[in-house]
């Protein structure tokens, strides 16, 4: 048999040797809330975008990298993205625009 990893996904870490859990309790940042805020909009009956499971599916399907580099709300973000793509809802271009309008009327560089 071949190595028990090869061909798992980077959100399968069963067995794996990970550090402990951070079980502490924190207050939700004011950036947290909103994409929290942005999920349930999209999700909300009767016009939701997506369900539970297409956003799950969209998460563990980053890049290694993606994964494993980003935090528990950046995923989110991500999985938004893709799946406001995916549906036809925005297109990346769109998505791209916006955000550089934001990043412009913050004082922030598109770089930063």
């Amino acid at each position: 048999m071949g190595d028990a990893t090869q061909g798992r996904k980077p959100h399968d870490m069963g067995g794996d040797s990970a550090g402990p859990v951070d079980r502490e309790e924190h207050e939700p940042t004011l950036t947290e809330r909103r994409i929290d805020a942005m999920m349930q909009l999209l999700r909300q009956k009767p016009r939701a975008f997506w369900v539970t499971d297409e956003n799950r599916r969209t998460i563990e399907s980053l890049s290694p990298e993606s994964y494993r580099d980003s935090r528990y709300y950046q995923k989110w973000c991500l999985a938004m993205r893709s799946l406001l793509i995916e549906k036809g809802v925005l297109d990346a271009a769109e998505i791209d625009a916006k955000l550089a309008e934001v990043k412009a009327r913050r004082g922030k560089t598109e770089a930063g």
